[in-house]
């Protein structure tokens, strides 16, 4: 009986020292050089709250787009922020009409798996009206790359079937 045991196990292998040049004595780690690779597959439930910005979630749910602005310099906020970042005061909810303008956009045609999205990817930063801020979010039903340009209207479209985040019952379109 051994390391037959572990149905899991990759390699066992020895790490060389990385800096023999500083140990001109010998290896002080050499008793722990011998290394056990494994693959260890994990699953776990995780539960999060969304605290201030819960309303935010909500109201997604329900086909609306909300943010915050401040009522003491009147800023408003493309993402929504409990507390103003420019005078620190606390923000109140606005809600904005779900439209706004394409500033700047980054397509991606290699996206890590655990995303599941289609590619190509566009990450969009919008200028929502009646934001002072961008808002960051996917583009989606853009129809060519070639036919994304900074300047063209977008409005927030909304997810009609069950999300695995609230994060995803929203997201950007052309207008």
């Amino acid at each position: 009986m051994g390391t037959e045991l572990i149905s899991n196990l990759l390699e066992i292998f020895t790490a060389e020292d990385p800096m023999p040049f500083d140990h001109p004595e010998g290896d002080p780690w050499k008793d722990f050089r011998q290394i056990m690779r494994i693959e260890w597959k994990m699953e776990f439930s995780y539960r999060h709250v969304l605290g201030k910005y819960s309303k935010f979630f909500i109201e997604l749910a329900n086909k609306r787009f909300f943010t915050t602005e401040c009522p003491k310099c009147g800023k408003v906020w493309g993402i929504p922020r409990p507390l103003c970042a420019d005078c620190l005061s606390i923000t109140r909810w606005k809600e904005l009409p779900g439209t706004g303008v394409l500033s700047s956009f980054s397509v991606s045609y290699f996206v890590p798996a655990f995303m599941k999205v289609e590619t190509p990817y566009v990450l969009a930063l919008v200028k929502m009206d009646g934001a002072d801020t961008l808002f960051t979010h996917q583009l989606r039903n853009f129809g060519r790359v070639e036919d994304i340009k900074v300047g063209m209207p977008v409005k927030v479209a909304y997810a009609t079937e069950p999300v695995s985040h609230p994060m995803l019952l929203m997201w950007f379109e052309p207008a």
